[in-house]
């Protein structure tokens, strides 16, 4: 679905007022968190998030995040608990979305929890996406702002390369810091990861006090951002490699130098900010492969592979071997 023009929102007072008016007329706005951009409308209003699903053509059975400004807001959409406000205080706002039941009085669009009863949540850091949130007033629903199951987008231009003239506005934010999307950690009641990002698991179990059990990937998600196939170029990847096959372009990692590198050093943080970029650019060469060096396991390096293991996958949703 197609509106015919996209409006170029400023970063200014200006340009968030006007982001907010469209997002009250029931329009979607594709803005900037410290993740990825994501593309925003009202989670209470259940035509404006249809209007997100026809924008990015996403299955209506896969959940979305609601972002709101702060602790006290999500109160007014979720059962809050002990645990829930001991783990928030600690890592919101930031790259953290928590699944916690939806209260019975939230007022919420069946499309967003896609007619679940839980509520993902999430308070951003960025200074824009804060602004917007506070200025608009109420949760956006706001899944990554491409077409489903694509690249996701880390700049204004990977947004409008992917949506320009689907949707009504961007608010035109720098590239984003963390780069991958945020951590989602399930409370109902006990803490399960249901997808690694932003925040390293690490740093949830060290506040836990020990290991989080982890939920995998679905073809009928329990939250967002556990599609089997997602995430995904143009190309097939071919993850694991340390050097180019023929036809292939090579995205490298420390020792393994490539076409593009994530990070020569070696650093996770600077490889999880400059991935989906790197892979838009490689996929803007028109190979049929991208071979993707090696990532380490821990930290920030576990929320990479789980993208690239996504974006590798079998189109048609199943799950291809480990790798």
């Amino acid at each position: 679905m197609r509106t015919g023009t996209t409006e170029r929102l400023e970063p200014t007072s200006g340009g968030i007022a006007r982001a907010a008016e469209i997002l009250h007329a029931g329009g979607r706005v594709a803005f900037p968190t410290e993740t990825v951009y994501g593309l925003g409308a009202d989670a209470r209003d259940g035509t404006a998030v249809a209007g997100i699903y026809a924008a990015k053509g996403r299955p209506s059975f896969n959940p979305l995040i609601a972002h709101v400004a702060d602790v006290e807001t999500v109160q007014r959409f979720v059962e809050w608990s002990d645990l829930a406000d001991r783990v928030a205080r600690a890592f919101w706002p930031g790259p953290l979305t928590l699944v916690l039941p939806l209260r019975p009085d939230a007022g919420i669009s069946e499309l967003t929890t896609a007619g679940l009863n839980t509520l993902a949540v999430r308070v951003p850091a960025h200074p824009l996406a804060q602004a917007l949130l506070r200025d608009f007033d109420g949760p956006l629903a706001a899944p990554s702002a491409n077409p489903s199951g694509r690249i996701s987008p880390t700049t204004a231009a990977h947004v409008l390369s992917g949506l320009d003239g689907a949707i009504e506005g961007v608010l035109m934010g720098g590239a984003c810091a963390v780069g991958v999307e945020s951590t989602i950690l399930g409370l109902t009641p006990e803490p399960v990861l249901l997808r690694p990002g932003g925040l390293p698991v690490e740093a949830l179990e060290a506040l836990l006090g020990g290991p989080v059990g982890v939920g995998g990937a679905a073809e009928a998600p329990t939250s967002p951002g556990q599609l089997l196939s997602h995430y995904a170029p143009g190309a097939a990847l071919r993850l694991s490699a340390t050097e180019a096959g023929e036809g292939e372009v090579l995205l490298g990692f420390g020792p393994v130098t490539g076409d593009m590198t994530l990070s020569a050093s070696g650093d996770l943080h600077e490889a999880a900010a400059a991935l989906f970029g790197a892979l838009h650019a490689l996929d803007g060469r028109g190979a049929e492969v991208i071979a993707v060096a090696p990532i380490p396991e821990h930290g920030l390096g576990r929320a990479i592979n789980d993208r690239l293991r996504r974006a590798a996958a079998p189109r048609d949703g199943t799950v291809q071997g480990a790798v």
